[in-house]
């Protein structure tokens, strides 16, 4: 549904809202209400109340059913409604039934227990029009507003028993509401026990995230642009946090007085936990790389968020494991192999890297180590500019021919590979012709990011395409972005996450890395379509339900999240 159809449904809707109360007072006016027409006042309120908590519980399972995400505007709206009828509807009894006396009110609710019931109902719903606000849902926190709304709940049952306790012969229309209630609840009861589980994880348990300080204890010039930084704690004493080869974590800069997130893969040994280690190149473009090779020294703190990603082997997933790299993108096969020799994995490894020239082969003594150490590696370094230079070895980019040469059986190995995109897509369509099943290829491109040119990992994936024309606000044809909670909405800007554009649009998001590793941004996407470079924050529960990370989503056209 468009941002102006959205409006005007929830105008239609409040509107409509407001009609029955109208119709009272003007049957009142006309004196039409009957005999007793304080009575047919009260149970009139009394009886919209249920209608429109009945409708506000009805919303959720509407939406999930018809797919109709639209239908959440409505919640709200319907919610308030049901607590302005339950107000009028004691304030009627209250005021022309006990006469605005307390302490006959009180006498009458304790001899007529169906009143104490339905005032415990209104209690309820106190709190829930109270946080119902914007700002109320931010100072909670969605997931204690959530929690604290499920109040709803008693507050239904309640108004519910109330009315049962009051009639005294016809039940039918209290029982009708009874089991209309029961069907409801009934449905999120068997939602939750039978919500979409997370697929099991067939590595070792994904650690959890965690984000502070880590100090740069040391770095080591590795090629003439590529550096290697250890990360230690400040204390000396192990890292904060656990870590599978292959992961990596974010780190957050302060550059030139702005916050500036980037991802590094790991590219040390979890079975060394005192330190980690991050390889990386000086992009001539690169912010994030430039800032860390010509600023950062030894001594200087990083602000980290670890660990993420799931182009990870621990030695439990095959017997034999072939690594394929390209340039920068050895960094996650570096750790795995680190690691696999560090627990001196009886598996054959056979490593196949791609660089240059032989001054562009990073860890190249460490290479050659390793190979002369344990004889399960298979190592083979090939160039593409060795023309001129002293090298002996094999040149050339990585062929099916070289594949076959040096990797028996390849059809029947698992396959990791890591490089930039010009080597990826090439290499693994050569895999397939090969025979190697797609499910046995697990890859991750090194590519450089548009706004600085930083080389870092990404997930397979696809970067949002950004519209070929603007328009002015206001326009229809603009893409825009819908807060459904905050009743707000911002133009999609070119380039710019959805969390970039909540804050522009004055929004306060939680957030912590905005690299798609913790997923303090999460978010329901409600309508619309949006594309993510990183989504390891995310599980399979999460994605069956329409949760986005914020700081990763990208869209082009009309997006509407609960936010």
């Amino acid at each position: 549904m468009m941002r102006t159809d959205i409006r005007f449904a929830k105008f239609v809707l409040f509107v409509n809202g407001g009609v029955p109360l109208a119709l009272l007072g003007w049957d009142a006016y006309r004196h039409q209400l009957g005999a007793n027409p304080v009575n047919f006042a009260i149970r009139t309120t009394g009886m919209l109340t249920l209608v429109f908590l009945s409708l506000s519980l009805v919303v959720t399972p509407a939406r999930r059913i018809t797919g109709w995400n639209w239908l959440i505007f409505s919640r709200r709206t319907l919610g308030l409604y049901a607590f302005f009828y339950a107000s009028v509807h004691f304030l009627l009894f209250f005021s022309l039934d006990r006469s605005l006396s307390i302490s006959s009110t009180l006498s009458e609710m304790l001899k007529r227990k169906y009143l104490l019931v339905g005032s415990a109902g209104l209690l309820l719903m106190v709190p829930l029009a109270a946080t119902s606000t914007n700002a109320m849902i931010k100072r909670l926190g969605v997931a204690r507003w959530k929690a604290l709304h499920r109040l709803v709940y008693a507050a239904a049952i309640a108004g519910v028993v109330h009315y049962y306790m009051l009639v005294k012969a016809d039940v039918r229309q209290p029982i009708a509401f009874a089991v209309l209630l029961a069907i409801l609840l009934g449905y999120r009861l068997i939602a939750y026990w039978y919500r979409p589980k997370s697929a099991p994880v067939t590595t070792a348990i994904r650690p959890k995230i965690w984000s502070g300080p880590l100090r740069v204890v040391r770095i080591v010039q590795e090629t003439a642009d590529v550096r290697t930084f250890r990360l230690a704690s400040p204390e000396g004493n192990r890292l904060p946090f656990d870590y599978l080869p292959g992961q990596y974590l974010s780190l957050s800069l302060r550059i030139a007085g702005k916050r500036v997130n980037r991802t590094y893969t790991i590219a040390s040994s979890p079975a060394r936990p005192a330190y980690c280690e991050l390889t990386i190149k000086r992009e001539e473009n690169g912010l994030a790389s430039r800032h860390l090779h010509d600023s950062l020294r030894e001594g200087d703190m990083l602000n980290v968020s670890a660990p993420a990603g799931r182009f990870t082997f621990d030695g439990t997933q095959s017997t034999s494991i072939v690594l394929i790299g390209g340039g920068v993108g050895i960094t996650p096969l570096m750790a795995i192999l680190r690691y696999l020799t560090d627990r001196s994995w009886k598996g054959d490894i056979y490593f196949l890297y791609c660089a240059k020239t032989p001054r562009d082969i990073i860890f190249r003594q460490e290479l050659d180590d390793l190979q002369r150490r344990f004889p399960n590696l298979h190592l083979v370094v090939t160039l593409t500019r060795a023309e001129g230079m002293d090298w002996a070895g094999r040149t050339g980019r990585i062929t099916g021919e070289l594949l076959t040469q040096t990797v028996p059986n390849l059809a029947a190995r698992r396959v990791y590979i890591c490089g930039p995109a010009s080597m990826m897509g090439p290499t693994i369509q050569l895999l397939h012709e090969l025979g190697v099943p797609g499910d046995q290829i697990k890859s991750e491109a090194f590519v450089a990011a548009k706004r600085d040119g930083v080389a870092h990992a990404l997930a397979e994936s696809e970067a949002a395409p950004t519209p070929s024309t603007t328009s002015l606000p206001g326009d229809p044809t603009v893409p825009t972005l819908t807060f459904a909670l905050s009743v707000k909405s911002a133009p999609l800007a070119p380039g710019k996450t959805l969390l970039e554009i909540s804050e522009d649009a004055g929004l306060t998001i939680d957030f912590e890395c905005r690299s798609g590793i913790c997923g303090r941004c999460k978010t329901r996407l409600l309508a619309g379509r949006v594309t993510m470079e990183v989504q390891d924050a995310l599980d399979d529960e999460d994605k069956s339900n329409n949760f986005i990370l914020l700081c990763q989503a990208r869209s082009t056209d009309h997006v509407t999240i609960e936010a």
